[in-house]
């Protein structure tokens, strides 16, 4: 066994850091999480299925704002997104403190995306366990972005992390128009987490936040979410 396979900073014979390659495994083991860009906004959807029923279900929460405009949603390890979460919204609260205004999203992708990447090339460490999904709306209209463990970051209209990802994909390639307005969005975000689905969706084993044209990005209510439900039912 090489010791590549155990060091993180060193490179494997074939180009390849391999804990960033184990890192990758553990978020296709993931829940399920998506993510959709419309033309006047931007849906963040996930699976949220806890694994005892005497776990209160509202303590759990896998979408989180990063500041007024911006969310994000996860796929890997629950403590290693919180760490993010907790950096991300520091970040937004230095930016606003100083110039007054929310910061934009391509900005907080950016310095996300270099925590995560600091996290592979220092001894002493590994890397986040996570991708990200982090969608928002600023003065470039609606962002939508995922960030993996490497520190890479690429802009999506609509892409999908986690276990099964490679099948929602395919779904949302077969379904995504680029006229798309945010409650069709919705319905297909809700469709695409339906097809990977072993048991019945409701409105407590999924989670679904969403940023407008007010820039104001809130997760919805159960409540809301059920209502959707009844809409693509």
């Amino acid at each position: 066994m090489s010791g590549s396979e155990f060091s993180l900073t060193t490179f494997a014979a074939n180009g390849k850091l391999l804990q960033i390659e184990y890192a990758l495994n553990r978020v296709a083991e993931g829940r399920p999480a998506l993510g959709i860009k419309a033309k006047n906004g931007v849906v963040l959807a996930t699976e949220k299925k806890v694994t005892s029923p005497l776990v209160d279900e509202s303590t759990i929460k896998k979408i989180e704002n990063l500041s007024s405009g911006v969310g994000m949603v996860y796929a890997g390890m629950p403590p290693d997104y919180r760490v993010l979460v907790s950096r991300g919204r520091k970040q937004a609260q230095q930016y606003y403190t100083m110039y007054r205004e929310q910061i934009p999203t391509s900005q907080i992708v950016r310095e996300q995306a270099a925590v995560m990447q600091e996290f592979t090339q220092s001894g002493g460490v590994r890397p986040f366990g996570v991708s990200l999904m982090i969608a928002g709306y600023d003065d470039s209209g609606p962002q939508l972005f995922q960030v993996d463990p490497s520190g890479s970051y690429f802009g999506w209209k609509a892409s999908a992390i986690g276990k099964n990802h490679v099948n929602a994909k395919t779904f949302l390639e077969k379904r995504y128009n680029e006229d798309m307005e945010l409650e069709d969005a919705i319905h297909t975000a809700i469709l695409t987490l339906k097809e990977g689905f072993e048991e019945a969706i409701t409105a407590e084993n999924i989670e679904i936040g969403v940023v407008g044209e007010d820039r104001k990005f809130r997760v919805l209510t159960p409540a809301e979410v059920q209502d959707y439900l009844g809409e693509v039912e």
